[in-house]
């Protein structure tokens, strides 16, 4: 029986103009270059700037690139999905804002969120809506606009994240490439070491949440750190296995871009050198859901149609996965 599956057709990232180097968080909290080079690997990350500018500016940049670069007529696609955890507002969702922005008028949109993790579940979820012959074109987003919930007192968190994102076109493969195989993963007792206090219904904004910096990321770097070097290795094993692969034939591994220690770990695991791990944290720091499309953005050039790449991702709740994919041009 012919299996039926959703391809990556086109890529596209967007990054805002500003650069956050080490050396200006250095005259901002008490840290320095090379503490925070030997811990995460982070030279610099962009910051978007200005008012009234939401996650849905990266989001709208990134797609119309991709339209152009795929000469995809926006009134063609059918879905649009926006990874994200830093959405515009609450309601309406950030995707409906970026479709309404790109000219998408005959998609339906949504938001997903799971963290880091994110945009490998929009991919997967996106490909399900291909795969089932419901739809011909998904759009899938992946943005964030971390600088939003950092605390920049906060040196355990301010060093390490970013803004930006990217998009993927996703049509039916016509050969063997595209999405094969996924394993997704997520595990609420996590909530304690990762997460953002006020906000949500749970404990909405009041003057006394603010006063008390309660919608900032906070995390518990140490317990994070071991859960994530564990299982996002161990999945990305686990998928390796299950589909016959190895260091040879894998062109390469896209890990969240995290933390340049959890990157390694993950590639250790899976037999593969550095030379085969793709890696932009030095330059964007971590984009959460944006991570994985700007470094497959980043790396365009260098892929052939064929290619096997596993993409892998941990994010807070806890939520983690690794996904294989042969790239389709």
């Amino acid at each position: 029986m012919e299996v039926s599956r959703a391809a990556i057709k086109g890529i596209h990232g967007y990054v805002p103009d500003y650069i956050l180097t080490n050396q200006e968080l250095e005259t901002m909290v008490d840290t320095n270059d090379e503490w925070i080079t030997s811990r995460t690997g982070i030279k610099e990350r962009r910051i978007l700037k200005g008012e009234n500018q939401g996650v849905s500016v990266i989001g709208v940049e990134a797609v119309k690139g991709l339209l152009e670069k795929t000469n995809t007529d926006p009134l063609d696609i059918d879905l649009l999905i926006c990874a994200t955890t830093t959405p515009d507002m609450a309601f309406p969702a950030t995707a409906n804002i970026i479709a309404n922005k790109v000219g998408a008028k005959n998609s339906f949109s949504y938001d997903l969120q799971a963290a880091c993790s994110g945009f490998l579940y929009a991919l997967n979820t996106g490909s399900q809506f291909i795969a089932s012959g419901m739809y011909k074109k998904v759009v899938v987003v992946g943005a964030d606009k971390m600088s939003s919930i950092i605390d920049y007192t906060d040196r355990s968190t301010c060093i390490i994240f970013g803004d930006g994102g990217g998009a993927v076109l996703l049509e039916k493969s016509e050969d063997d490439t595209g999405i094969i195989d996924s394993i997704l993963k997520s595990d609420g007792s996590g909530e304690p070491y990762l997460h953002l206090k006020a906000g949500g219904s749970r404990k909405p904004a009041s003057l006394e949440t603010i006063q008390n910096k309660e919608h900032f990321v906070y995390q518990e770097g140490g317990t994070v750190f071991k859960f994530a070097v564990t299982n996002m290795a161990n999945t990305a094993a686990e998928l390796v296995a299950r589909n016959n692969l190895s260091s040879d034939n894998i062109a390469y591994l896209v890990p969240h871009q995290a933390n340049k220690r959890i990157i390694d770990a993950t590639a250790s695991r899976i037999g593969i050198g550095e030379e085969k791990v793709m890696l932009n944290i030095h330059r964007y720091g971590n984009t959460t859901s944006g991570t994985i499309p700007l470094c497959l953005w980043d790396y365009e050039k260098k892929l052939k149609k064929g290619d096997n790449l596993v993409l892998a991702a941990f994010g807070g709740g806890f939520t983690w996965g690794a996904t294989y994919l042969k790239w389709s041009y």
